[in-house]
């Protein structure tokens, strides 16, 4: 038998790449999802509503690795039906995985529920690492503290080692994700300051992210909350650069706080997502021996650049096609 890796949410940007990435390997994955529309086709899918017991429980049997990345999107405006929905299908998904964690004879080794490096309070002067951060404050910070309180009240068997994943913003050359909306805008001119500038970004490169997940599922020491973020946090103001630099673009419009605002209310997200500074520091990953590969940002853009969409990510180095989007300038 393969040893088995479950990915709740499989059907997102994240759990599409885990998949892939532990199909590779030659796990058998159970992507779960509520549906199988964004699904890479990788391992079996199963169907469930984030709230309820049924077949999908079995796969958590033996399992090697239970993640859990469910969770309504945070991309939108923070209404009183959206801030319900964003809360409560993170915290519903979360105390079903572990009733059904419970119900195992054989309780999976290790379960990652996401989290995220919002938890902390905004900051400019001084990164916040795992043993020194305070939580912030707002509906973010909220939805961040409330879902790691569910998941760890949730008890389970002493075999499972439970970690809460606080990932700052995952680059990765896929369409609507962040690296997708940054290099549109500096290719419109617009890839300016936002707001002060002077707010700091927590990233990492979504090869890093796959290699952190692997380096704590082997690490049996490792558990409670981990930031998963590069070591490098460039400002706003120097990350748009290292943006428009890599586009031969000489110019980037700045948007104030206000010009945000409007935009924020007709693309129906929140300003929060680009204003708050995010200064996680990720301590125990650099205490506990990991290495990331692209630890700075003008040379994570520039290695995606090269890597455009998941299968060329996951092509083989020697058999990769480079194309004209790799060298030529006024591209990223």
């Amino acid at each position: 038998m393969k040893p088995t890796v479950v990915i709740f949410g499989a059907n997102g940007f994240l759990g599409r790449y885990l998949a892939r990435h532990y199909s590779r390997q030659g796990y058998e994955v159970a992507s779960i999802a509520r549906h199988k529309r964004g699904w890479s086709g990788d391992g079996v899918f199963l169907e469930w509503d984030g709230r309820t017991l049924g077949p999908w429980a079995l796969a958590l049997e033996g399992a090697e690795l239970v993640i859990n990345l469910a969770g309504r999107s945070v991309n939108c405006r923070y209404d009183e039906k959206n801030r319900r929905e964003i809360l409560d299908s993170r915290i519903a998904s979360t105390r079903v995985i572990g009733q059904a964690i419970r119900g195992c004879r054989v309780p999976p080794k290790v379960w990652m529920n996401s989290s995220t490096a919002t938890y902390y309070r905004h900051a400019e002067d001084a990164p916040q690492d795992e043993w020194r951060g305070e939580p912030g404050e707002g509906f973010s910070v909220d939805v961040a503290r409330r879902w790691e309180l569910a998941f760890f009240d949730e008890m389970v068997p002493g075999e499972t080692r439970k970690i809460a994943l606080r990932t700052g913003m995952v680059l990765a050359n896929e369409p609507e994700t962040v690296f997708e909306v940054l290099r549109g805008l500096v290719r419109a001119g617009l890839g300016g300051t936002m707001g002060k500038g002077t707010q700091r970004v927590s990233w990492i490169h979504i090869g890093d992210f796959l290699r952190a997940v692997d380096f704590l599922r082997h690490e049996p020491f490792m558990d409670g909350a981990v930031n998963l973020t590069a070591p490098e946090f460039p400002t706003n103001a120097e990350l748009m650069r290292h943006f428009r630099e890599a586009a031969g673009m000489p110019i980037g419009l700045p948007a104030a706080r206000w010009m945000l605002e409007i935009g924020a209310k007709v693309l129906r997200t929140e300003t929060e997502l680009i204003l708050k500074s995010r200064w996680a520091d990720p301590r125990r990953l650099r205490e506990a021996g990991f290495r990331w590969q692209h630890g700075h940002i003008a040379e994570a853009i520039a290695d995606l650049r090269a890597h455009e969409g998941m299968e060329e990510f996951f092509r083989p180095v020697g058999s990769r096609s480079m194309g004209s989007r790799a060298w030529l300038p006024g591209r990223v």
